[in-house]
């Protein structure tokens, strides 16, 4: 293969090589499209004439774009340029876990928390009927957060796969239909990495999601000892092991091992795969209960926790940042308060070496007098840092003390008188004072992370966080202010990147909710254009972009672009909203149910997170999870509406909760409040109407959801897969409002 460094392939610029493998050379490149970096991989030339090496590539690519999940590599396309063929994914960070892997054993915690994202990803991919096959350590990445990536589907046996967006019985490809049948491999072919392969696989027997599971008990047997569960000097010898001898007991190796994991390596590792787990969801569920038992014995061990023995001993350098107190008594300067409090959990996120409580952790303990001793506890955190600020003018004052949880004790404190324009460096300063503190060398890379200022300009930035502010609260009137306030602030300064996302966002829901109107996206897409060539790696870009493709109905799209998001900044604002609806507008419910717990635990603050997720639970039956996610919702929006009494879309959210909760009193007066604060908006009337179904007033529903239609709400895809709505399925204005939508349209 010729070299492509520095040339361009289609709209991708090639920037420097990678690495290479059996099945490809892997080169990064950018992609002048959308402004990303990505990872481009190639089919050797050769390779590329050998029709089973080329339907192997493309096996690859068709099986891993088919999931979307945070632990899996995601691919883009799969493409081909001047007769080269190769797949463009996501570009990764870090080292792969044989790279990482030597003679020493892990800590049984790092462990366990490679075991859990490995058990969770091949559990999304055999719930869509795709089996890896060769699940081993050179196939599973791990980037500098610990998060892991399984690569490398090339061998993987896909069931029941049919072209995406196919109407019933319509044509598929060859290679669908070899695939779907899993013709390119035959029992009596051993596929896999000898060291990897489970007994069946030795036979060349068929396989299923079981064979995946002996591997995975492989990998975990090495990472926790140091050693491979069957070795051998050939090829023949590991075969002979593989499916005759037992591995030594890992304990024997790494005494630290708990009896209980080594079980779980035994069971993983059954030779008899009706005797092995027969889930990765089993698996799974067995490496929480260990993990909970683990930390538990853990401190009867050390004696540590509260007085009643009840809580586990706090990560090392765990930190729960608490909102600053606002000091200046004007109700209007909180968002400047949130938004201070927000970006320094923000920049302390960036330090590897700390334990960032995620912000809705947090926001319970807003404006409320407690100690540091207090949220230790109920958090279980070594240290909290707290402060306030007050804003006269163009004045700021800073008070910061980071406290050690368990004895109240200062480890640092200081305070700063600065003009406004300096803030940023107060945040810097802030971040580099606590890792200090805690003894923690910060690298080039993150002194330079925290470094970087979103604008120079103050008032830009003020009247950037005034705009995300009401962005959340989706009402027209509340995105129009949110446009005023993000035009403000790029008209200030050219270069803020923020905001021109913030355009983006806004101009996409605007004409998804109200003006189906040319222009809007048009706009839409121009502010993300020049957000994403300011700063292509700030997820908030992401967003909108996902913004952008959900309001053009390319949901899968969508779904991938939010998850780059979430993957750069877990809590970034929307990031969970967006991919939630686009998720819910293509009918993956499955998919939504699998990331509530970390959409809730990342985004729990922002109430628009728990629409699809109720919608989604309700649809699939899971009327316990849907009540639990209830009152979550409830205590969200009660606390959001004690800072924010005039959002009107939180209210309607509210009433509705409220009727399933049997305070229908309480849902009439919440319904009649957001009415009265926004009595023309088309999003906010469509909830009305599904508090109206639930407590079953069809004529009150059916009125409100003209009305909304008529202010410009008409997503016939949501509103007919809305579990709130479907009483109203068949009642003939129902249907004229919302026509059900042709296969395949």
């Amino acid at each position: 293969m010729e070299d492509i460094l520095g040339k361009s392939v289609g709209h991708y610029r090639v920037t420097r090589r990678l690495g290479s493998g059996g099945m490809g050379v892997v080169y990064e490149a950018e992609d002048s499209k959308l402004g990303r970096s990505v990872a481009l991989k190639f089919l050797p030339p050769d390779l590329a004439q050998d029709s089973q090496s080329l339907e192997r590539f493309q096996r690859e690519a068709r099986a891993a774009s088919a999931l979307n999940h945070p632990n899996i590599c995601t691919v883009f396309a799969i493409e081909q340029h001047e007769r080269q063929h190769f797949i463009v994914m996501e570009l990764l960070e870090g080292k792969t876990l044989l790279q990482m892997m030597g003679r020493q054993p892990f800590p049984v915690d790092q462990v366990l928390d490679l075991a859990v994202q490995i058990a969770d990803a091949l559990e999304s991919a055999h719930a869509k009927g795709i089996v890896h096959r060769d699940i081993k350590p050179a196939n599973i990445f791990v980037n500098p957060r610990g998060q892991v990536k399984i690569l490398d589907f090339g061998l993987a046996k896909i069931e029941g796969l049919r072209r995406e967006g196919a109407p019933g019985g319509g044509e598929v490809s060859q290679l669908e239909t070899l695939v779907a049948r899993d013709e390119l491999t035959v029992p009596g072919t051993a596929m896999g990495t000898v060291s990897y392969m489970s007994p069946e696989q030795a036979r060349g027997q068929l396989t299923d999601a079981r064979t995946d599971l002996f591997s995975v008990g492989t990998v975990l047997y090495q990472a926790a000892t140091g050693q491979l569960p069957f070795a051998g000097e050939t090829s023949a010898v590991v075969y002979e092991a593989i499916l005759n001898r037992d591995p030594l007991p890992a304990n024997q190796l790494n005494s630290a091992l708990p009896a209980d994991f080594v079980r779980i390596l035994d069971k993983a590792l059954e030779k008899d795969r009706n005797l092995r787990y027969q889930t990765a969801t089993e698996l799974k569920t067995d490496l929480f209960r260990f993990k909970r038992d683990h930390l538990d014995s853990g401190r009867k061990r050390t004696g540590e926790g509260d007085s009643r023995g009840t809580s586990p001993r706090p990560a090392e350098k765990s930190i729960a940042v608490l909102y600053f107190e606002n000091l200046s008594g004007v109700k209007e300067d909180e968002y400047f308060r949130d938004g201070i409090t927000e970006d320094i959990i923000t920049e302390l996120s960036k330090i590897k070496g700390l334990n960032i409580f995620p912000r809705p952790t947090v926001l319970a303990y807003r404006d409320r007098p407690v100690t540091p001793q207090q949220v230790g506890r109920e958090l279980n955190t070594a240290y909290v840092l707290g402060g306030s600020l007050r804003r006269a003018g163009n004045r700021l004052r800073i008070n910061a003390q980071l406290m050690d949880a368990r004895t109240d004790f200062p480890l640092w404190s200081e305070r700063y008188d600065r003009e406004m324009q300096d803030v940023f460096e107060v945040q810097d300063e802030i971040a580099r004072k606590i890792a200090e503190a805690l003894r923690i060398t910060l690298s080039p890379q993150e002194q330079e992370a925290i470094a970087v200022k979103p604008t120079e300009n103050m008032q830009a930035y003020d009247l950037y966080l005034r705009g995300k502010s009401h962005l959340r609260r989706v009402t027209r009137q509340d995105l129009e202010f949110a446009l005023q306030m993000f035009e403000g602030a790029v008209a200030l300064d050219p270069d803020f990147a923020l905001p021109y996302a913030g355009i983006a966002n806004v101009c996409a829901q605007y004409h998804y909710h109200y003006e189906r109107e040319v222009k809007w996206m048009e706009r839409a897409r121009a502010a993300a254009t020049r957000a994403a060539e300011l700063r292509p790696d700030l997820p908030e870009v992401q967003v909108a972009q996902a913004w952008i493709l959900y309001a053009e109905k390319h949901y899968d799209d969508a779904v991938r672009r939010a998850r780059e998001a979430i993957g750069r900044k877990r809590d970034c604002e929307g990031g969970y909203y967006i991919l939630g609806r686009a998720l819910f507008a293509s009918g993956r419910y499955q998919d939504i149910a699998s990331v509530v717990d970390a959409a809730v635990e990342a985004c729990g603050d922002d109430y628009n997170v728990y629409v699809p997720i109720m919608n989604a639970l309700s649809a699939l039956g899971k009327d316990e999870s849907a009540r639990n996610v209830r009152q979550r919702r409830v205590t969200a929006l009660e606390n959001h509406l004690k800072q924010v009494p005039d959002d009107a879309r939180a209210r309607a959210h509210l009433a509705g909760d409220y009727v399933v909760l049997g305070r229908q009193e309480d849902a009439v007066r919440e319904v009649q409040f957001a009415v009265a604060l926004r009595p023309n908006d088309g999003n906010l009337l469509y909830n009305v109407a599904c508090v109206y179904c639930n407590m079953n007033r069809k004529p009150e529903a059916i009125d409100a959801l003209r009305r909304a239609w008529d202010a410009g709400l008409r997503d016939a895809d949501w509103a007919r897969r809305d579990p709130d709505l479907a009483m109203l399925h068949g009642d003939p204005e129902f249907e004229r409002l919302f026509p059900e939508t042709a296969p395949g349209s």
